[in-house]
């Protein structure tokens, strides 16, 4: 029986992928913190290797033996009090998982990126692989910033160095076992809350969570070393996201469109008292600068080299939703 190892199996994609491997017949074994929350492993037969990306003895410890690595782990916040924590873990970090990988021998290693580190299109615009940033100035928000440097990471440690790393570029995932819950997440649940009267004008790529660990284990058996792979779903605009929600839950949709530079002077304002109060912003204003921007993509290349395929938006949508409202995040709502 072949061994892997996993980052990141405590959260949202890594829960999902860790089941999809254990239905391949294969023995994983799972990086997790001492302490953390692994409701997302209850009841499954993975061994449990305790520590943390900055835990070199515990990395060496779980690629032992492993035909392949999945690096999933990060520290996915878009406002954090002390960046530097966030770099250990996304950039540090991934470099002390892929060499550790590459020094045990594994044949193939998946460095899990993010949209985040591809420079996003013009407009409405549909941006691919090949589309980089020209300066780090470019990029928004320490976490992107984290994710690029990491994404260029792994392709140099590919590229100059030999090491079997394949990227994935997953879109924003939706679907079940989203615990924490990740900030695109939020958005499902804020919208069952009753907790978004307005959006504002801006879009992304919907993909089921589900479909995005498949995308892996395709990159890990059919990928190319120093490529990456979007692993996307449907572009939408939040507007469209948002009514496809009402559709599913019998929920009303919001009906009013929040200007921009209403949303920025609240976002900026929102950030500066939360600074203050040492507590998170509901809305951070690096959220607000993201969403100026469209971030649609294609999986083209996904699709015709490793045979990926996601299903509808709306399904990863409902999928989301139930899970939420069976876990308490939010109530049902009254059916007639």
């Amino acid at each position: 029986m072949d061994s892997v190892f996993l980052t990141g199996g405590t959260g949202f994609v890594g829960a999902s992928l860790a089941r999809l491997l254990l239905s391949k017949g294969l023995k994983v074994k799972a990086l997790a913190r001492k302490g953390s929350d692994r409701r997302n492993l209850e009841g499954l037969d993975i061994e449990v290797v305790e520590g943390s990306l900055t835990d070199g003895a515990a990395v060496a410890e779980g690629v032992k033996g492993c035909r392949y690595v999945f690096h999933v782990a990060a520290d996915y916040r878009i406002w954090v009090p002390n960046p530097d924590d966030m770099y250990a873990a996304n950039v540090a970090g991934t470099e002390r998982v892929l060499r550790a990988a590459a020094k045990a021998g594994a044949e193939r290693i998946v460095h899990c990126s993010s949209v985040a580190a591809v420079k996003p299109p013009r407009g409405r615009e549909v941006a691919d692989e090949t589309s980089e940033y020209d300066s780090e100035d470019e990029v928004v928000g320490h976490y992107k910033k984290s994710k690029h440097r990491a994404d260029l990471l792994a392709r140099r440690l590919a590229r100059d160095e030999g090491l079997p790393v394949v990227v994935v570029n997953p879109a924003a995932p939706i679907g079940p076992r989203d615990a924490k819950p990740t900030p695109t997440g939020r958005i499902v649940v804020d919208f069952l809350n009753g907790r978004m009267p307005s959006y504002i004008d801006t879009g992304m790529n919907v993909v089921h969570v589900d479909d995005v660990a498949h995308g892996h284990w395709l990159a890990a058996t059919k990928g190319r070393p120093g490529e990456r792979y979007i692993l996307g779903g449907e572009n939408l605009t939040l507007k469209q996201v948002l009514d496809l929600l009402a559709e599913e839950t019998g929920r009303p949709a919001p009906r009013f469109q929040t200007p921009y530079a209403v949303a920025y002077a609240f976002g900026a304002l929102d950030t500066a008292l939360a600074r203050l109060r040492g507590a998170e912003p509901r809305a951070p204003l690096d959220a607000i600068r993201m969403a100026r921007h469209y971030m649609w993509y294609s999986s083209d290349k996904a699709a015709r080299e490793l045979g990926y395929a996601a299903r509808p938006a709306r399904r990863a949508l409902k999928d989301a939703a139930d899970w939420f409202e069976t876990h308490g995040y939010a109530a049902r709502p009254a059916r007639a």
